[in-house]
């Protein structure tokens, strides 16, 4: 008799092999995740909390690859955790704004907000041109700086075809500035001249992260910081026309004669709209303020998981190769604005 010969079963092979691929993200976002929860233990402590929960991932991701390197096997889910997670937290990160609260604050806070935006981008960009500072990098820390700092940067980033290197370094440089920014105003805040109301304004039209704004508006007291995070929400709202914009203008530099007379073949960020799509959520008051918080913190940690996975995958020799000019920019991108910040309260108010 003659003994058939059994083939193994696709389907069990693909079975096997699907739950082989699933495991391989594993590794890389459990390291990823563990440094985002101590990263968010460091910010506990009163001088980190400046710098907020991301910045610190983003440092011990650097610091992790330079003592101990990557692991064998943890690419795939770093990878993951710096692209996917990232987008996740950008379209969660919408459920922090109110269209509304911002409407109802007036439209010399909207026109606020438009003026220091338009000024940073178009001042910091040309300056950029002028120091010969490379265009990607000069794009990204405009926009760190304009709109709000590593959100605002690496949003854009893939948008625009930034390295990882660039992205971080960007990040960097703002988390740098906006630290030493928020620790100035508290100590300046008495030599300003500015009621809290005002103060609140200065801060949030001025300081780089949310995190810089909420340390920055203590001095003043629960006005001060109130009024600096609405103003700050203010430019985080208007993160979505400026990143369409820049992903049009600085899409690779390669742009034909097609992309640029038909607006269907422009870049659009699906991930952009997702955070639209949740602004608008929260807008309608349909959500219980227990779950927009849940929401909130969600945003950050899956940003902060990403930022670690965005440290893991640079070098500390690409920090080398910043250059003089690339942190001259920076300074006086966010001195500019610091001065004009000055001069739209004193007309404003």
């Amino acid at each position: 008799m003659q003994i058939p010969n059994i083939q193994p079963s696709p389907l069990g092979t693909t079975a096997v092999s699907d739950m082989a691929s699933w495991k391989k993200p594993l590794k890389g976002i459990a390291l990823t995740a563990t440094l985002a929860v101590l990263a968010g233990r460091i910010a506990e402590a009163p001088f980190f909390s400046i710098m907020g929960i991301m910045i610190i991932s983003i440092m011990l991701g650097v610091l992790w690859k330079s003592v101990m390197d990557v692991p064998v096997g943890a690419s795939i889910g770093i990878t993951f955790s710096s692209k996917f997670l990232l987008r996740a937290g950008i379209i969660l990160m919408g459920v922090r704004l109110n269209f509304n609260q911002i409407l109802n604050a007036g439209m010399r806070v909207v026109l606020i907000d438009i003026i220091v935006i338009a000024f940073t981008l178009i001042t910091m960009i040309f300056l950029g041109k002028w120091l010969r500072v490379d265009k990607t990098l000069g794009v990204l820390i405009a926009v760190g700086t304009a709109v709000c700092g590593a959100a605002a940067i690496v949003a854009v980033a893939p948008l625009i075809g930034a390295k990882k290197e660039q992205t971080a370094i960007s990040v960097a440089c703002i988390a740098i500035l906006g630290t030493i920014g928020a620790v100035f105003y508290i100590f300046l805040y008495p030599y300003f001249g500015l009621d809290p109301y005002t103060y609140g304004v200065f801060a949030g039209s001025t300081l780089h992260e949310l995190a810089h704004v909420i340390a920055a508006g203590v001095p003043g007291g629960d006005i001060s910081s109130e009024t600096a995070i609405l103003v700050k929400l203010g430019r985080v709202a208007l993160l979505i026309p400026v990143a369409l914009l820049l992903s049009y203008f600085y899409r690779t530099g390669e742009r034909t004669e097609a992309v640029k007379k038909s607006w269907r073949n422009l870049p659009v960020p699906w991930f952009i709209f997702g955070f639209l799509a949740m602004s608008m959520v929260n807008t309608t008051g349909l959500l219980p303020s227990s779950f927009i918080h849940f929401l909130i913190t969600a945003s950050v940690f899956l940003m902060s998981i990403a930022m670690a996975g965005l440290g893991l995958s640079i070098n500390m020799t690409d920090f080398k190769k910043v250059g003089r000019n690339t942190i001259v920019l920076a300074i006086v991108g966010f001195v500019a604005l610091t001065i004009l910040g000055q001069v739209l309260v004193s007309v404003f108010y």
